[in-house]
């Protein structure tokens, strides 16, 4: 999960790799380094904790050079200090290199490596990888060669960039389950693990698959796999504007994201509702749409915030389509041997299309003869890549580290799919119609809760020094309970948990008392005279009731001590709506906790690493 970013070309790398770093923080910020190639050797510095204090650090001791590469670090092997922060540089004082991901055979490695008298002086499984390629870059033997030679021998995943004083001309990155992209520059090229440390300089890119090297030289790459095969590959364009990378005036990108979602849930239905129709139209799956219908069972596979939504849309193709659908979280799909019946389709759901155990549970699936397709928001990634057909989100740059936008641009996306199916199976026009209509309206009254967050701040003072929390509803209701929960547990590092409010009386009911605030998602819908029993119960043994509730419902005033109201809509549309406040209200907490809202403590925003 950690940012990497590296330089070659005529200009001074230090402050264009320092640039990336920050616009990369958000995948790791337990420490950080830069080594730049300068008058014959590597300089290194390196720093725990954020991106400020290389940034400090580097004010009073500059390297300059135009060739260098730099690391943000979500922690895996070692503890977040500066001996264990990247860039690592072998034994011999030869290379440098920076990675993502984990060398599950590093021990062995290691040991082998101690035997040949190397020495090591961190805990992690990079120092051994770095020195495996020294190991091979012996005199006649290229940078190049090196680098493929030693990850022949590797287990496990990488995103590496390496870099050698003795070829000062040349960068090698390389691939497998952690994303690296070139950026083809003028008279430079710049590599990261994101296009977002690239828009800057250039929007030519080219993206690694697995098992892939570049061996970049100052006015070429040349990209070959492993085994020494030259692949030509294409060059894309990135799509989106370094604006959408900016906090534009917000305090904090996680606000900014909070708000922009009248807008990117507007922009994940543009051009693919049919009003006249009362359907939808996703030409990314078209082509896959007769294996969606006369599938036995749909299956969707996701992790943290992505699952809440396939639970959403397991909800919405059971009702409206009527096909089974299971929702398996992806880091136990690949290990439990699943059953996957001939003709099942798959959905992996990811933001960024880059989570390492949505991608093994992709392969898995493949590998059991499912058709996947996929939704996620990053153009260009490995899940993109790698399913059979998909649909974007198209919600732009998601920095802030907890998921806001690309929650309700996935649902919104679910929603689409379920119309179309629906109609094609067993819905008429005029309920089509309806549901279109009701979907092109959502934009509006997104904005309409957002208007009314000075209500939710208020709200977040009176409780933002409680310790626990409980979040409660029904339905489709039920998976917002849990993204609301993992909402306030990130970013506030209270305690909370979502639960289906019927459960309460099967173990939580216990844990309420007047100290306990209770959040209730109690919408007008199918379960509403069942969740206001709920209500009763909590507010019988004198918990903090706060509900999130339809307009004109002035009912659920009398039980609770205070009301959030969102407009009315279609019960399956209900979600997009209630976790809006949920949102802020999470947001608001935290801020006055003192908490860093867009970095929480031990998370990474791309899950890179099992």
């Amino acid at each position: 999960m950690c940012g990497i970013v590296g330089y070659i070309g005529n200009r001074d790398a230090t402050p264009i790799l320092l640039e990336g770093l920050k616009k990369l923080e958000y995948r790791g910020y337990d420490s950080s380094g830069i080594a730049i190639l300068s008058n014959g050797s590597i300089a290194v510095e390196k720093e725990p904790g954020k991106i400020q204090k290389l940034e400090q650090a580097l004010e009073k001791n500059s390297l300059s050079g135009t060739v260098g590469i730099a690391h943000t670090r979500w922690a895996t092997h070692g503890s977040p200090n500066r001996e264990n922060a990247h860039p690592h540089t072998d034994y011999h004082q030869r290379l440098a290199m920076i990675h993502n991901g984990i060398i599950e055979n590093y021990q062995a490695i290691k040991t082998r490596l101690e035997a040949n008298g190397y020495k090591f002086h961190t805990e992690t499984d990079t120092e051994a990888l770095v020195n495996l390629i020294s190991e091979f870059y012996q005199n006649g033997t290229s940078l190049e060669e090196a680098v493929r030679s030693a990850l022949s021998q590797v287990e496990g995943t990488f995103g590496i960039i390496v870099i050698s004083k003795d070829d000062p001309d040349t960068m090698v990155a390389a691939r497998r389950g952690s994303p690296l992209v070139v950026g083809m520059g003028e008279g430079e090229f710049v590599v990261a693990s994101d296009v977002a440390a690239i828009i800057s300089h250039t929007k030519n890119v080219t993206y690694l698959d697995d098992n892939e090297v570049a061996v970049i030289h100052r006015d070429k790459v040349v990209i070959k796999t492993i085994d020494n095969m030259e692949i030509d590959k294409k060059i894309e364009k990135i799509s989106f504007e370094l604006g959408t990378i900016e906090k534009s005036g917000y305090d904090h990108f996680m606000l900014k994201e909070i708000m922009e979602q009248p807008q990117t849930i507007q922009d994940a239905m543009r051009g693919r509702l049919l009003a006249e129709e009362g359907t939808a139209h996703l030409g990314g799956i078209q082509h896959e749409i007769d294996s969606l219908l006369y599938a036995p069972k749909i299956l969707f596979t996701a992790c943290g915030t992505s699952w809440h939504a396939a639970l959403i849309g397991e909800y919405m193709i059971e009702e409206m389509v009527r096909t089974p659908v299971e929702v398996e979280y992806a880091s136990e799909f690949r290990y439990r041997d699943p059953v996957i019946e001939r003709g099942s389709v798959s959905f992996v759901i990811s933001q960024s299309g880059e989570t390492a155990d949505t991608l093994a549970a992709l392969h898995e699936a493949k590998r059991k003869g499912s058709k996947v397709l996929a939704i996620c928001n990053v153009v260009g990634s490995t899940i993109a890549r790698e399913s059979d057909a998909g649909v974007y989100l198209h919600a732009g740059p998601e920095v802030g580290v907890a998921s806001t936008k690309a929650f309700t641009s996935q649902v919104t996306v679910i929603s689409l799919i379920s119309l179309l199916l629906a109609r094609m199976r067993n819905i008429g026009a005029s309920k089509g119609c309806e549901i279109v209509s009701e979907m092109q309206a959502l934009p509006a009254k997104v904005q309409k809760i957002l208007d009314n967050h000075e209500v939710i701040k208020e709200i977040a003072k009176e409780y933002h020094e409680c310790h626990n929390f409980l979040y409660l509803g029904r339905g489709y209701n039920f998976p917002v309970a849990l993204e609301g929960a993992l909402k306030l547990k990130e970013i506030s590092y209270i305690h909370a948990e979502g639960y289906p409010a019927a459960e309460m009386k099967h173990g939580p009911i216990a844990l309420i008392d007047a100290n306990m605030p209770v959040v209730f998602i109690a919408t007008k819908d199918s379960t509403y005279q069942k969740i206001t029993s709920n209500i009763e119960e909590v507010k019988a043994r004198h918990g903090r009731i706060i509900a999130i509730a339809t307009e004109g419902d002035d009912k659920i005033a009398a039980r609770a001590d205070h009301v959030i109201y969102v407009p009315a809509t279609l019960e399956f549309l209900t979600p997009i709506l209630t976790i809006i406040p949920l949102q802020l209200l999470a947001y608001y907490i935290a801020i006055l906790r003192g908490c860093d809202v867009d970095q929480p403590r031990n998370l990474a925003k791309s899950v890179t690493v099992e």
